[in-house]
């Protein structure tokens, strides 16, 4: 179990939010956090912890001028931490060698594989074919509908009819060097984890998963440790410190073994 850090850019801000709560069609959010900060600082920061393998999420929709301001806030925290990060929001093939080049270690990807409700995989070979399948992550964030979790796209607002379940992880193995999963149900609300989730997380045993969601407590990631058997990586955002919430950064740290 790793500890994976974030930087989420909403509006051209570092920001942590309520993930159910991003609205396209207004740009709006429910706000836990904005820092007074730019991206390329937290990107400084991590690099000098050696914390590799996070993400920058541009939460924006690809072709506003919302999204240029976060895109451009993304770019500085590539810069910054050259190959130390993944970069997430509206990558397709056809941009995605930009990012890379910028300093991205992944090209992290959800709506343009899981687009009109189910998995494309012309797409699937497009991207592996742009950069190669060690620079991509699969982002299968996922809410709950009856008694199954389905992957959600479109800044998780949107459904699809694709299960998350250890086989559809396998089957996408072919096509990524991870997997990222945002309990979006939770996601921001420093309420407690997934742990149902993760359960069903834990039973792939393939490439490397990084959960994000629901983190309020100490507690809270001992459970991630125990319902993800110990192999599933963590990010946490509106609870750490950093992002003006309760937990400790050194205390995370000690309980990841980092210390």
């Amino acid at each position: 179990m790793e500890f994976r850090p974030c930087i989420d850019i909403h509006n051209g801000k570092v920001k942590q939010i309520v993930g159910s709560s991003l609205e396209d069609a207004t740009g709006s959010a429910k706000e836990n956090f904005v820092s007074s900060r730019d991206a390329d600082f937290f990107a400084e920061f991590y690099k000098k912890e050696g914390l590799n393998g996070g993400h920058a999420i541009i939460l924006n929709k690809i072709g506003t001028l919302e999204y240029e301001q976060s895109k451009e806030q993304a770019m500085k925290a590539l810069r910054a931490f050259p190959g130390g990060l993944q970069i997430g929001g509206g990558i397709t093939d056809a941009n995605i060698r930009e990012f890379i080049d910028a300093g991205a270690s992944h090209g992290i990807v959800t709506s343009f594989v899981f687009c009109d409700g189910q998995i494309h995989e012309i797409n699937l070979k497009k991207l592996r074919s742009a950069v190669g399948k060690q620079h991509v992550v699969l982002d299968l964030s996922a809410r709950k509908k009856g008694d199954h979790y389905y992957v959600v796209t479109d800044r998780w607002q949107k459904f699809t009819k694709e299960e998350v379940t250890p086989t559809l992880l396998e089957n996408l193995s072919e096509y990524c060097d991870e997997f990222l999963i945002h309990a979006a149900d939770v996601e921001g609300q420093k309420a407690g984890v997934d742990e149902e989730l993760l359960k069903i997380l834990a039973g792939y045993k393939g490439l490397p998963v990084t959960y994000a969601g629901g983190v309020g407590s100490y507690e809270d990631i001992d459970k991630v440790k125990s319902a993800g058997e110990g192999r599933i990586h963590l990010t946490i955002g509106s609870a750490l410190d950093l992002f003006g919430g309760p937990l400790n950064y050194e205390t995370v740290m000690l309980m990841m073994d980092r210390r």
